[in-house]
């Protein structure tokens, strides 16, 4: 669902009574992040809904980036060890 942002899908499903829909991001580092999941009763997804979602797409962006961060640091500190110390 580009709406949300880059990488995010939505499975769409029905029934007699509602709509269902679950927005997930593909994976990124072996991990399939499921972003909502959610009701409706109308065919058109609500503005909140979407916000939500961006809203924890953008979460798992700042987590991905800090763990990447950290562990480039934690690499280079390994590297900086004198062998012995490692």
């Amino acid at each position: 669902m580009p709406s949300v942002g880059n990488g995010v899908f939505e499975l769409k499903t029905d029934d007699e009574a509602a709509w269902y829909r679950l927005m997930y991001l593909a994976r990124i580092e072996d991990v399939i992040h499921v972003l909502d999941c959610f009701k409706k009763k109308t065919r058109k997804t609500e503005r909140k809904d979407i916000a939500r979602s961006e809203a924890r797409y953008k979460q798992v962006q700042q987590r991905s980036a800090e763990e990447r961060k950290n562990a480039k640091h934690k690499n280079g500190s390994e590297q900086a060890k004198p062998r012995h110390q490692r």
